[in-house]
């Protein structure tokens, strides 16, 4: 992978472990040579994750909409920043830049792109690994949830394997780097009564 998107928050939330792994998986990935795609922000997270790889010496490509840029939300440190017309076009540019997806702790707006490129993959619009870094068992209630889903007949099996998930983040690259996509297309499958 020569790069990757990374979805969080616009805060840094409660836990100082939050903003401590952020800076870490921003390291990790300049150490790998792995160029950080996201929003472009240099607030919470979004900002603790680039200052990180940038610290480290490595790149950061960020897309953000007018609307923030005007609001001097933008990183001022970006090796490479794109300004959009609207949020739809941001999601757009990070996933055709991105070879892969990881998400950190955030609120709506990272739960938002993080299923919508999770649906991208089930939908086979794209292969790339999507994970998610589960700090403190952040995603714990999100990852129960999904597999109440899967469970009761909304989410296939197989697609539950979609997310890629770790506490650690060099394990959480292998398990990406790793990671083959569903190779049936269940978009051509005749479902049954219950679903599946």
């Amino acid at each position: 992978m020569r790069s990757i998107c990374v979805f969080c928050g616009a805060s840094s939330g409660r836990d100082a472990q939050y903003a401590a792994a952020a800076a870490s998986f921003g390291r990790l990935l300049a150490r790998e040579n792995i160029e950080l795609v996201w929003g472009g922000g240099h607030v919470g997270l979004m900002g603790v994750v680039a200052d990180g790889v940038l610290e480290a010496g490595g790149r950061v490509f960020g897309v953000i909409p007018t609307f923030m840029a005007e609001r001097e939300l933008a990183h001022p440190q970006a090796s490479e920043m794109v300004v959009v017309d609207s949020m739809h076009a941001r999601k757009a540019a990070m996933a055709d830049r991105a070879d892969g997806f990881v998400a950190l702790p955030g609120g709506f707006g990272t739960l938002d792109e993080l299923f919508e490129i999770v649906t991208w993959a089930q939908l086979h619009i794209h292969r790339k690994p999507v994970g998610l870094l589960n700090i403190n068992g952040f995603f714990d209630p999100l990852l129960a949830m999904v597999r109440h889903m899967s469970a009761e007949g909304f989410v296939k099996p197989d697609h539950v394997e979609l997310l890629n998930v770790s506490e650690a983040p060099a394990q959480l690259l292998q398990s990406m780097r790793a990671h083959s996509a569903p190779v049936g297309d269940w978009l051509k499958q005749k479902l049954s009564p219950d679903g599946r």
